[in-house]
């Protein structure tokens, strides 16, 4: 299992368009076969702060999502495009 964050920041006049952004590419994402949790969070008390909690069966899995067509139009075309800043954080499972 390849467990991740992504923390990214954005202006706060693209709030609604972000939000939006990633209410399609989650949905979008967790019918992958391959995706075993794809959770899009606001930091609490900073909502130009989002924080992505995702999960895949593993490499195959995750390399399918970051080719799918959903990640390219959401992701690439979307978030990137606004996003101010991000930080990948690999994640290893204690239990």
């Amino acid at each position: 299992m390849i467990s991740f964050t992504v923390r990214m920041t954005f202006s706060p006049e693209d709030r609604a368009e972000i939000a939006e952004i990633l209410r399609a590419l989650a949905a979008a994402s967790r019918e992958e076969p391959g995706c075993a949790t794809y959770v899009p969070h606001a930091v609490y008390g900073d909502p130009d702060t989002i924080v992505i909690y995702e999960q895949y069966a593993g490499q195959e899995a995750l390399e399918a999502h970051q080719q799918s067509a959903h990640f390219k139009r959401y992701a690439v075309g979307g978030l990137y495009q606004k996003m101010r800043e991000r930080v990948r954080e690999d994640l290893v499972a204690l239990a």
